[in-house]
């Protein structure tokens, strides 16, 4: 069951919207479920298709189609790395294989205390900082180095 928090935030979105058109606010409102749970479970977009009045699979294939949706949990912050052509010829490699060997996890893995997730994401619209990854899907870092990314976890080690 949706929270109230949620409920509330889906109605707020609900008002940008013609009344006949509320499935407009399914990415929205998955993005409130991964906010306040850190991840979509199934019955959670079973929740979110009948709050809206629209089909289980319709908000199942809008939940798999775009890679910001966490569908099982990825820690407490979620790194996700570019590896598009842009990214990749401006270092996206090394900077995969240094999270992986920092971290000590490949892609779509928690690492044992569970504080970090590394997943590979397609392009984020930013090619000429790359290479470059997002955080939580709401950070970007690009132009990254060794340094820099050794800066970023010592920041987040922090909270």
């Amino acid at each position: 069951m949706l929270s109230e928090q949620i409920q509330a935030q889906i109605d707020r979105e609900l008002k940008k919207y013609p009344a006949d058109q509320k499935q407009s606010a399914v990415m929205s409102a998955l993005r409130f479920v991964q906010d306040e749970k850190g991840w979509i479970a199934t019955d959670d977009m079973a929740d979110i298709a009948s709050y809206l009045g629209m089909a289980q699979m319709a908000v199942y294939e809008v939940a798999t189609f775009y890679h910001m949706y966490n569908l099982k949990p990825m820690g407490r912050h979620l790194i996700t790395v570019c590896t598009n052509l842009s990214c990749e010829l401006g270092g996206a490699g090394d900077t995969v294989t240094y999270l992986q060997e920092k971290l000590g996890i490949g892609f779509d893995e928690v690492s044992a205390d569970g504080k970090y997730g590394l997943r590979e994401g397609e392009c984020m619209g930013a090619c000429g900082h790359a290479p470059l990854f997002t955080l939580n899907n709401k950070k970007l870092c690009g132009r990254l180095t060794r340094e820099k990314i050794d800066k970023i976890l010592a920041e987040l080690d922090q909270l």
